[in-house]
This record gives C-alpha cells, sequence and structure tokens, in this order.
C-alpha cells in the first residue's frame, strides 16, 4: 500500500487514470446518498470483487461506468488485482486483508471527495 499523496500524484499523471471524471447524474448520486451509503457501496464491491484471491473475471470485473464506485476505480486502478499489483503494491493471487480492504474503500473515498468538491 501506498501514501494517498504518493498515488495520486502518480495517478494524476496517467493519462488513462485522469481522465476519470463524474458526471452530473453521479454527482447527484453521491449527493442523495450520502458519503457512508457510498462508502458501503465501495466495500462491497471491494469484498465481492477485489478481495478474493482469484476474482471472477479478473481484469474485466469492474464496469466503466453505472456507479460513482466503479469511476473512482478506474480513476484509482482499484479495479482489478493486476492494478492493484501495479499501483498499489498489493499483490495479487491471495485474499486481501481486511485492512487492505478498508484503504481500498479509503482510496475510493478521497477521490470521490475530490470529485465532489471540484466543480
Amino acid at each position: 500500500m501506498v501514501s494517498l499523496e504518493s498515488l495520486f500524484g502518480r495517478l494524476s499523471r496517467s493519462p488513462f487514470r485522469a481522465r476519470f471524471r463524474l458526471g452530473e447524474k453521479e454527482r447527484q448520486y453521491c449527493w442523495d446518498k450520502g458519503a457512508e451509503v457510498i462508502d458501503q457501496h465501495a466495500a462491497d464491491f471491494v469484498a465481492k470483487r477485489l478481495a478474493p484471491a482469484h476474482p471472477h473475471n479478473d481484469g474485466k470485473q469492474t464496469p466503466m461506468r453505472g456507479h460513482p464506485v466503479f469511476i473512482a476505480q478506474h480513476a484509482t486502478a482499484t479495479c482489478c488485482r493486476g492494478c492493484l499489483a501495479k499501483w498499489h503494491n498489493i499483490d495479487a493471487g491471495r485474499e486481501l486483508t481486511s485492512q487492505e480492504q478498508h484503504y481500498i474503500v479509503g482510496v475510493i473515498h478521497h477521490w470521490l471527495v475530490l470529485q465532489m468538491n471540484n466543480k
């Protein structure tokens, strides 16, 4: 796992990662649901789609749109185990610990807060 400052600096230099933004629909969804519910959605997605040692359809398990958390996952390289290994130094091939899952949700939350405050 890496520091948020270092991570977000690196992400900002990636043309692919830097292109992701929340649209008005996703922003409104975040306002309507609130941070606590969105964080719970993120925790559920991480637990089901990333936490297993060998997630089903790894590398393609996170849609590119449809939920603010999905967009955040691509923006923060928390979308698959390969990206977690490359960007966050979290090895693939083993189940994620609860601490790692909490870290990932924190990264997603941080990106969403930045997006919601940057209009």
